[in-house]
């Protein structure tokens, strides 16, 4: 291969995401041999970056945390990340972040104009909790997440961002830790990367009459709006609760022609 043609390829990788100022990047294996040239390039564009790991796999287990290898500048990979006039502080290997769902946590949270108790499912690190908190009229936050470590950061950054008054942080199965909340939701997301379909049950279960429900799925575009709202008519039957959904929308591409959706439905 020609200089020109490598440089010309080395150019074209654009798929990488920056959080705080760690890079990640994911490496096709047409230039895989060539991951300190491409951190190289990363960092040269984005002058706030000071590390570089790449891709190793996808996400995995039930925490769907990704492997991730070292590959440019300095060898951490905690960081402070500021996403919609928030800092969150995490851990890219030990916890579950993606910040291409900025736009749609913004998206929900300007759905919120009232006072209202809100509980994020999956909270991780705190994304939708805080931002919710932050940046909006809610009275309180309630927040439930599985990983300890995920867990331990959100109560770092409820406290970062100085929103201590307004949230409620829990460690553990919202299977377990919701129906010992014994309350009611005047909205509830569920942002779990794979599979919130389990858990629909739970949500019902904390619902009352105009409860709105932000339900992420993964689908093909074909099968884009039919299979997510098949998932939630389903589990609404289950409950014996009647819904309305108001919306179907695309919030991130997980390959060619899969996306990540989010059915916005109210109970009736």
């Amino acid at each position: 291969m020609s200089s020109l043609a490598e440089a010309a390829r080395l150019k074209s990788i654009r798929a990488f995401d920056i959080i705080g100022d760690i890079a990640i990047v994911e490496i096709p294996n047409r230039v895989k041999n060539r991951d300190k040239a491409i951190a190289g390039r990363i960092v040269a564009r984005q002058k706030n970056v000071r590390a570089v790991y790449k891709r190793i796999g996808g996400h995995e287990g039930k925490l769907r945390i990704q492997k991730l290898k070292h590959i440019y500048g300095e060898k951490r990979t905690v960081t402070i990340h500021k996403e919609n006039q928030v800092l969150l502080n995490l851990d890219i290997v030990k916890t579950y972040f993606s910040p291409r769902q900025a736009t749609e946590r913004k998206r929900v949270f300007l759905q919120i104009k009232k006072p209202e108790k809100v509980l994020v499912m999956f909270s991780g690190v705190g994304p939708f909790v805080i931002e919710i908190a932050k940046n909006t009229a809610a009275a309180s936050v309630y927040g439930v997440e599985l990983n300890k470590i995920a867990h331990k950061y959100a109560t770092e950054n409820v406290k970062l961002n100085k929103i201590e008054a307004k949230v409620k942080l829990f460690c553990g199965d919202v299977r377990k830790i919701v129906p010992k909340l014994k309350l009611k939701f005047d909205r509830i997301t569920m942002p779990l990367p794979k599979g919130a379909e389990a858990f629909l049950g739970v949500a019902f279960a904390a619902a009352k009459k105009g409860t709105i429900i932000h339900f992420y799925d993964f689908e093909k575009e074909e099968d884009i709006p039919k299979k997510a709202k098949e998932k939630v008519i389903k589990a609404a039957a289950a409950a014996k609760r009647k819904i309305k959904i108001l919306n179907v929308v695309k919030c991130g591409q997980l390959a060619p022609r899969a996306y990540r959706v989010c059915v916005d439905f109210k109970v009736l």
